[in-house]
């Protein structure tokens, strides 16, 4: 994901390291571009922290949030609060400096948990869509299939086989296998912090990371919106032949679960509206020679990053429970006995 010099406002040219042989391009942006920006970006990254760090505590402290599909929102979270957190700082000073000065080792560490963090966001996505298909589609089975056990397994599965992708891909070098000598002789310089991947690599990648989860979300919600369709034309049915407190019961019970789904519908959505033009592009750089423009890759990059400071957005606007939790965390509440 990846950055990185970027043409942009420079008067000279400028190298990362002045003194070194084979020291990147510094392309230097105007203070008056520079200054705006730094604090557009630290906004981004203070509101991204704290939103997601406001999910953690209200679920963690709130016992009656403790269901299976909170615990999945909970993980999902702690992505987006480590992407804020260890991810986004670096990112900025790349971006706008437009140089790496924190070594060639973190350099790999950060572009692997870059990659890592992306990957176990859809996963948990599309685990959460699963867990949203029995509450809707399946609601007897639902109690029975999706357990909190069931959830702290899909919570390690999405983590461990994010984990393998990112450390395995970066660490074992397989995004440059077959392209060794055009990587150094082209890309590889002091100060820069690239990851550049083949076509195979680029193209295996996406698809195990995105485009199949992707596809399987999207496949799932469309089932779900077709299903709770029907079930709202039949509580509408019901409705005008019964009132007893039962079948009130039931119809809250779906109307919730309804509302559950279209929300985390949403936040699906919003991933897929952010991360997608960046895969598209990821796959179509070494397609036509990593011809397309350096400063256009980072602004998808950081497009995507935006899909963890909107989460705690959509929470905020469709959740009760968290627009509550939130209110007594601010003011303490949570403290008192």
């Amino acid at each position: 994901k990846m950055n990185f010099s970027q043409t942009g406002m420079t008067e000279n040219i400028h190298y990362c390291y002045e003194s070194m042989n084979k020291s990147c391009l510094k392309h230097v942006y105007l203070i008056t571009v520079r200054s705006p920006l730094y604090l557009i970006f630290v906004a981004v990254i203070l509101f991204t922290v704290c939103g997601n760090l406001f999910v953690i505590i209200s679920i963690a402290h709130f016992k009656q949030l403790h269901t299976p599909t909170n615990f999945l929102v909970l993980s999902l979270a702690v992505a987006d609060l480590l992407l804020g957190g260890f991810i986004m700082p670096p990112s900025m000073v790349r971006s706008l400096e437009t140089c790496w000065y924190y070594g060639d080792l973190f350099c790999k560490i950060h572009s692997s948990t870059d990659v890592m963090l992306s990957t176990t966001s859809i996963l948990h996505l599309s685990f959460i869509s699963i867990d949203r298909y029995y509450a809707v589609c399946e609601p007897l089975k639902y109690k029975t299939k999706i357990t909190v056990c069931v959830a702290l397994y899909m919570v390690i599965i999405s983590w461990a086989v994010s984990a393998v992708i990112g450390f395995g891909m970066i660490f074992l070098e397989l995004n440059i296998k077959g392209m060794e000598d055009t990587y150094y002789n082209r890309f590889d310089c002091v100060g820069g912090c690239v990851l550049i991947q083949s076509e195979a690599s680029s193209t295996i990648s996406s698809t195990l990371s995105f485009d199949i989860p992707g596809f399987m979300m999207v496949g799932i919600y469309f089932k779900i919106f077709l299903v709770a369709r029907r079930q709202a034309r039949t509580i509408q049915g019901i409705v005008s032949q019964s009132k007893t407190s039962e079948d009130g019961k039931t119809m809250t019970s779906s109307k919730t679960e309804r509302k559950a789904a279209k929300t985390l519908g949403i936040v699906m959505g919003v991933f897929l509206s952010c991360w997608t033009p960046f895969f598209l592009c990821n796959i179509m750089d070494p397609i036509f020679n990593y011809s397309i423009p350096p400063v256009l890759l980072d602004t998808l990059v950081w497009l995507g990053y935006l899909n963890s400071t909107f989460n705690p957005l959509v929470y905020a606007f469709f959740y009760n429970w968290f627009r509550k939790a939130l209110g007594m965390i601010v003011f303490g509440k949570i403290f008192q006995a």
